[in-house]
């Protein structure tokens, strides 16, 4: 079971990578969303388009982020100990943060990219928030199991 974690988690990174190079520099996702929108027959305003296209991209760093946390909190684990274990958690926040950082320094490169430290700050909330969540997750299954428990 960890080797595909680690295949999911470098997977990952990789694809992560990807996504801070040319590839998805603002031009392309821009053209992506205006097709996107054009087929569900929506018009909007530049002004309006731009903070959309502002937001989605914004969201993305969240979103790659948190799955990104999870695929670490999978590959950090222990068999013998599942379930949430806060320590472990925090480590895989501050090893996103870490590969949020060298992400962005990569970007000061690539031509059509720039480096911005809020977006490292909203890679870290997507781990962070990814955590809070499996922790919610947990703590429900938890209350679950001891109701099964109490009702056998």
């Amino acid at each position: 079971m960890g080797a595909i974690w680690w295949v999911l988690t470098l997977g990952w990174a990789a694809v992560m990578f990807e996504f801070s190079t040319r590839s998805f520099a603002p031009e392309f996702t821009g053209r992506l969303l205006a097709a996107m929108l054009h087929s569900l027959h929506l018009n909007m305003p530049a002004s309006a388009f731009g903070l959309l296209h502002a937001l989605v991209r914004k969201l993305a760093h969240v979103v790659e982020y948190g799955i990104f946390g999870l695929f670490l909190y999978g590959v950090t684990g222990d068999p013998k100990q599942p379930g949430w274990r806060p320590r472990r958690a925090l480590i895989c926040i501050l090893i996103a943060a870490a590969y949020s950082a060298t992400d962005e320094f990569h970007q000061r490169f690539v031509a059509g990219r720039h480096a911005a430290i809020s977006d490292c700050g909203l890679d870290t909330i997507g781990a962070t928030l990814a955590m809070l969540i499996f922790y919610v997750f947990h703590q429900f299954a938890l209350r679950r199991e001891l109701h099964a428990t109490r009702t056998s």
